[in-house]
């Protein structure tokens, strides 16, 4: 045993200076290339001066030992690309070490200038390169971005009757809490004055970045010009180049979402406001009819054939007012109509109307699937108490006519039930312009099966709780169509239409006339 610990002592001494045993995956070897996860990082449809979503570049070393490579862009688009490599920000970066079998990411965003083009589409292309130098071998990966020119909007107060060209889309931009001299201090984007009026003329293109809104204390005035062909197979299509559309500035599919503007505003001083033709998506809400103080003559808002999806959001403020949801169309005491729209994927509410107010739909499907998100809410929700004081009643009127209110996905709270209507009993009793009138619509309810003042008596006139039998919903397919199957209890034959028959459908499809045929019900006449 006395020899142990001499002999111990001797062995510790020579481990000392003997050479380390390096990890095989850790030895730079001196040979070797790099493989990479894709050829060419694309952006597609890039808006000029905005920056682009950030691309990641997978770089593999395949090889059993590590290698050591220089990373530089290019520089053929001067500024327009900017790398992160391993945490870096720079053009370049050498010596850059990857352990065998193992990988480093490279992040590239990039940011396009105006390439001096008038018009668009007028798109064009910038392209660079990633070069890699690894053991003598030189690589690349391409760059390719595709620009588009636009119509900037920031902080944009409109103080004298506007028409937007529609020779370049506008991108809305909110103005990040930046105060211009002269400007009011908060423009979330662009504001239109009261008594001055915005017209934005037929296949104009609207792209709104994160936060921004187009607040009309004026007149808004969209796609009055768009005439749409009287022959019997003159569709409008949901890819006709005259629709308006709305949406958010991200044009990448997994921006295909909602929440990712605010929307658009109408407050109090707003009059005689009109939207036709026109998709609106992607935001926190369609339309905000803001008047919390119930003053008259109510903020007004006429849509037709319009298509209101993608829609949520919760927590918004606005002109120092919170809209406690997002909707299709959110009113704190506002007028609405609305002939030949479909709501579809709103999260929270199609349409919430509080403070009273007056609704009218006429042939329109609300079709609320929204499988992506838990929805507690009813699709159409209506009180008459004052947005700022609950326990002031106001009027408030209700017209559903020849409509489809169906959807799923509904919480615990409102199981069944795609209508709420708050203190019902006391619409008609407030005043004479009060009150509730539901005909000849197919209804998902069953709170209001056997209330008159609701659905009527015995509800003759309208179809409850009966499948409307669309062609294919959210539930079961990413390109949904709200159109009815033949088999569909909403088509023809049925009792005749209540009250007015638009002669066409949100698709431009003919209708037969009160009296004739009778019409399907909801947004889309059956083929």
């Amino acid at each position: 045993m006395r020899y142990l610990f001499p002999l111990f002592l001797v062995l510790s001494c020579l481990l000392t200076i003997l050479p380390g045993c390096e990890p095989k995956e850790d030895l730079v070897q001196t040979t070797g290339r790099l493989e990479f996860d894709q050829d060419t990082v694309l952006f597609d449809t890039v808006f000029t001066t905005i920056k682009t979503v950030t691309k990641r570049l997978w770089v593999y070393n395949r090889n059993s030992g590590a290698v050591k490579t220089d990373i530089s862009l290019a520089g053929t688009a001067g500024s327009t690309y900017s790398l992160i490599i391993n945490g870096d920000a720079g053009t370049a970066q050498s010596g850059v070490l990857i352990r065998g079998n193992d990988s480093v990411q490279v992040l590239v965003r990039a940011v396009l200038g105006d390439n001096g083009q008038a018009t668009a589409p007028k798109q064009f292309v910038v392209t660079d390169q990633i070069n890699f130098r690894t053991n003598g071998n030189e690589q690349n990966v391409k760059l390719v971005a595709y620009g588009q020119n636009a119509y900037f909007h920031r902080a944009d107060d409109i103080k004298q009757n506007t028409t937007w060209r529609t020779d370049k889309p506008h991108v809305i931009i909110p103005a990040s809490g930046v105060v211009t001299p002269g400007q009011p201090p908060q423009i979330f984007g662009v504001l239109v004055r009261q008594g001055i009026t915005l017209t934005i003329p037929k296949g104009a293109r609207i792209y709104c970045h994160a936060g921004a809104y187009l607040q009309v204390d004026g007149t808004l005035r969209v796609n009055d010009d768009f005439v749409p062909g009287s022959g019997a197979t003159d569709t409008v299509k949901a890819t006709n180049a005259n629709i308006v559309r709305f949406q958010g500035d991200r044009p990448e599919p997994e921006y295909d979402a909602p929440g990712q503007w605010g929307g658009i505003v109408f407050t109090e001083t707003s009059r005689n406001n009109s939207i036709r033709y026109t998709e609106i998506k992607n935001a926190t809400f369609g339309a905000l009819l803001l008047n919390p103080d119930a003053r008259t003559p109510h903020p007004n808002l006429t849509l037709t054939n319009t298509v209101i999806r993608n829609i949520s959001g919760s927590n918004l403020s606005f002109a120092n007012t919170t809209a406690s949801a997002g909707g299709g169309v959110i009113s704190y005491s506002g007028d609405l109509t609305a002939e030949n729209c479909l709501f579809t994927n709103c999260g929270e509410y199609a349409v919430a109307g509080v403070g009273g107010g007056v609704y009218n739909f006429n042939f329109c499907t609300f079709a609320n699937y929204t499988p992506a998100f838990r929805r507690e809410t009813a699709s159409l929700s209506f009180t008459n108490e004052k947005a700022t004081d609950a326990k002031i009643r106001l009027p408030l009127k209700l017209t559903l006519t020849n409509s489809i209110v169906w959807g799923s996905n509904l919480g615990p709270g409102t199981i069944d039930d795609e209508l709420y209507l708050k203190n019902y009993t006391e619409y008609a009793a407030i005043t004479a312009t009060s009150g509730i009138t539901i005909r000849n619509s197919l209804l998902r309810t069953k709170a209001y099966v056997g209330t008159p003042e609701v659905v009527g008596v015995p509800n003759i006139d309208n179809l409850l709780n009966v499948d409307p039998l669309f062609v294919r919903t959210a539930l079961v397919s990413s390109q949904p169509d709200y159109t009815l199957q033949a088999t569909s209890p909403a088509n023809a034959p049925r009792r005749a239409a209540a009250g007015n028959v638009p002669p066409r459908d949100l698709r431009n499809l003919p209708r037969p006339a009160a009296g004739q045929t009778q019409p399907a019900l909801g947004a889309y006449e059956h083929k």
